[in-house]
């Protein structure tokens, strides 16, 4: 005989039983987004088999992916808080700029990377103050950056190119865009390292939720002690 329970009192859920549906209802739209992959890969696998059998095909896609994802992973902080930065092409050339000059006058690959990310974050900072501190609308301004950058790389280059070919001699060069057991791309590597590094702060440190919040309601943000105006300029930095 089982006794009566009292009115009023929640029964506790077995456990374990409604996670998998919590985890569906969370992840949907990923869920939703590696099916529609898994299906156009079948697709294409059945259209061409030799191709997409062999492991040619997937080492492409590691060697060619990072270049994109690096610069998408980032702008993801921008545009959740509702700014758009136009201006990243121009501030990958001034970047790579920086780094060929530097190494070309001291001939030290990490100077140049150093170089390379102080030119980044320098355009990035430009882009969060004209916006945040100016006034002017991100699409705006970026718009403006880019030829602003652009015109830079022209001028520092005369317009001709700088060989960089001592470059893939050095120990950087190997362990960011090298091939791990002479198979896997290293910068493919890099790319999973730095998407798990932003997820954690989006996800897991109040930075992510300030960005968040930025990009929900600014008024509520800023009544809640955020700042925004650092937040923004600290995601166009990211961007450089």
């Amino acid at each position: 005989m089982e006794a009566p329970t009292e009115a009023g009192v929640a029964q506790t859920p077995s456990p374990g039983k409604p996670r998998f549906s919590r985890i569906l209802r969370k992840y949907a739209l990923q869920i939703a987004i590696i099916g529609v992959a898994f299906f156009v890969w079948v697709v294409f696998l059945i259209g061409s088999p030799r191709v997409f059998l062999g492991p040619r095909i997937y080492q492409s896609f590691m060697q060619a992916t990072p270049f994109f994802a690096l610069i998408a992973i980032p702008l993801t902080l921008v545009i959740i808080t509702a700014e758009i930065d136009l201006s990243f092409p121009s501030i990958m050339a001034f970047g790579m700029t920086a780094f060929a000059v530097v190494f070309v006058r001291t001939e030290s690959v990490w100077l140049g990377f150093i170089a390379c990310l102080l030119a980044g974050a320098l355009a990035g900072l430009l882009n969060g103050l004209i916006v945040v501190k100016v006034g002017i609308p991100s699409l705006v301004a970026t718009i403006g950056t880019q030829f602003f950058w652009r015109g830079v790389v022209m001028v520092v280059t005369n317009g001709n190119g700088i060989g960089l070919t001592p470059v893939k001699e050095t120990i950087l060069y190997s362990a960011l865009v090298g091939r791990i057991g002479g198979v896997i791309p290293a910068q493919f590597i890099w790319t999973i390292i730095f998407g798990v590094v932003v997820w954690f702060l989006l996800n897991r440190h109040k930075f992510g939720a300030h960005i968040y919040l930025v990009g929900d309601n600014v008024e509520s943000a800023r009544l809640m002690g955020i700042n925004v105006d650092r937040t923004k300029i600290l995601a166009f930095m990211g961007v450089g």
